[in-house]
């Protein structure tokens, strides 16, 4: 017998997709002639259409942002922590809207899905989307689900750059703008764990070029390579060393190459069931998607100009430990948004968890995202 729902839960959401026959010209200089967008909706649009909020994920994510997908499923969306009944994003209060980007892997046009008109998949010939690219099709989603403005636009890590493309694309759509543990741009450091990622998945033989569901075959070691990596980036030495420590699997060294210590064996873990869940071109664009992420490239690399259109108000959040994106990081979109004149307010949140504690209820971090959400609340009565 399943487990019972928890009651601060949204409950068992279903998947929804709209359909776009509409071209999408793309930043690459390529067109989209119909697309598909997957997407989740949670609690209910008031009767002026003030209460809608979009949630933006990050490189892995997906639609799914809360609740559970039938009575059997235990898995809860990954943002289970801050969506629901009296969590941060209350359901009680807010209308929630949490998509699947193009080029993602769970629903939405991507390298998963067939050519229109063809039985061939996208693979290796979708096209390279941008966060400007994808807040753009958000934006045709908005329209069709009749919202004329979000309360609040929120994300974290490349959910967060989206939520800065919004303010400065549709200044006049959003009135609160939550960009939680993000940068305004890639450092090489991170360009160079991208690309470390990308060419393990491309040396994989079953990788064929990219064609790999043509051939009926998935670069299985490739991909849990890239997330293997990725994983380790994502959390903070305090953590790993608290949870793992240097503890020995089966209590004892095998003087061999095969698993020893526990955190061996949880990156195995973590890298194996991301292949089951994962596309591999998916992942290779959307690591190329955050590369190319960098609004003050348009502006003579100035970012307070080009934050300069934005009317939101502005709650940036970071966390001490997350080496990936730095605080230091979210501390310059601060300064540029002051240097514009924007309204902002900052929080540096201490956490050991690196920069996974975005998703995680922190004490911290839940009162601070409860307070500035009351606020959000407080604009739209």
């Amino acid at each position: 017998m399943p487990n019972p729902i928890p009651e601060d839960s949204v409950g068992i959401v279903t998947p929804k997709s709209q359909h776009f026959s509409k071209p999408l010209e793309l930043e690459c200089g390529k067109t989209l002639s119909e697309y598909d967008i997957a997407y989740e909706t949670y609690g209910e649009l008031n009767a002026n259409g003030s209460n809608a909020i979009l949630i933006c994920h990050a490189l892995s994510g997906d639609q799914h942002a809360a609740g559970y997908h039938s009575s059997e499923d235990r898995k809860a969306g990954w943002w289970e922590s801050s969506i629901g009944p009296g969590k941060p994003i209350d359901t009680h209060r807010f209308y929630v809207v949490s998509l699947n980007n193009l080029g993602g892997c769970k629903g939405s046009t991507g390298p998963n899905t067939k050519i229109p008109g063809t039985d061939k998949y996208w693979g290796p010939d979708f096209p390279i989307v941008t966060v400007k690219d994808w807040v753009n099709s958000q934006h045709r989603l908005m329209q069709e689900l009749d919202i004329t403005h979000w309360c609040a636009v929120i994300g974290g890590s490349l959910g967060g750059m989206q939520v800065l493309q919004w303010s400065i694309d549709f200044p006049d759509l959003i009135k609160h703008a939550l960009v939680i543990a993000a940068a305004p741009k890639l450092s090489a450091q991170n360009i160079a764990f991208n690309e470390v990622a990308r060419q393990a998945i491309q040396a994989d033989p079953d990788f064929h070029n990219g064609h790999y569901l043509e051939n009926n075959s998935i670069p299985r070691r490739g991909l849990m390579l890239a997330r293997m990596l990725g994983h380790i980036t994502y959390l903070s030495d305090d953590s790993m060393r608290d949870k793992f420590g240097r503890e020995l699997r089966e209590g004892k060294l095998s003087f061999g190459f095969d698993v020893d210590f526990q955190v061996e064996s949880y990156l195995r873990h973590q890298g194996k069931s991301f292949v089951d869940r994962f596309d591999a071109n998916s992942y290779l664009l959307m690591t190329k998607t955050l590369d190319y992420f960098d609004p003050a490239s348009e502006c003579k690399h100035d970012l307070s100009v080009a934050v300069s259109p934005s009317t939101a108000k502005f709650m940036v959040i970071s966390f001490t430990s997350d080496w990936r994106f730095a605080p230091e990081r979210s501390r310059e979109i601060v300064k540029a948004l002051l240097d514009a004149g924007k309204q902002v307010s900052y929080v540096e949140v201490k956490a050991d968890q690196g920069h996974d504690a975005f998703l995680i209820p922190i004490p911290h971090y839940m009162n601070v995202f409860h307070g500035y959400m009351n606020n959000v609340y407080e604009d739209i009565l």
